[in-house]
């Protein structure tokens, strides 16, 4: 099942592992947060599931298209990552603020929300792992074009 690349496996991969992710990611805020908005739960497992997507969609790039550089999958993968979250956290920077002073209290070390950054970073790079891995990339993945 894992032996052929395809662009299509590698965009399941990304979206299981980051719905996976983001159920965990539930689980661990409701239990350090049990007040939290239903809607940033759902929000978490969708945005995880959509960063697996991209991930996944990306696995078609080994060099940077304008640059021409190379782009292994360690780097596109934590790159993205991280990125999405830094976007996240831009839009949703005083939730998530509030969110880690009522977990780790005023004067804790991870009050930042901008660590979501480096977790962003740390998923992307396990997502883009296991999609690479099974799912192949580059030139391997056969892509129909009409």
């Amino acid at each position: 099942m894992f032996q052929n690349p395809s662009l299509v496996k590698r965009i399941a991969i990304g979206k299981g592992i980051g719905f996976t992710v983001g159920i965990l990611g539930v689980v661990c805020l409701t239990l350090f947060a049990p007040e939290s908005s239903p809607l940033l739960l759902w929000g978490i497992v969708f945005w995880y599931t959509t960063v697996g997507a991209f991930i996944g969609i990306f696995g078609l790039f080994t060099e940077h298209p304008i640059f021409k550089f190379s782009f292994p999958w360690w780097l596109r993968a934590s790159f993205l990552g991280a990125w999405m979250n830094l976007v996240l956290t831009f839009f949703a920077y005083d939730v998530f603020q509030k969110l880690l002073l009522d977990v780790f209290g005023e004067f804790g070390a991870l009050i930042s929300p901008f660590w979501f950054v480096l977790e962003g970073a740390i998923v992307g790079l396990l997502i883009g792992y296991f999609a690479t891995r099974y799912g192949g990339e580059g030139e391997d993945l056969p892509v129909i074009v009409d």
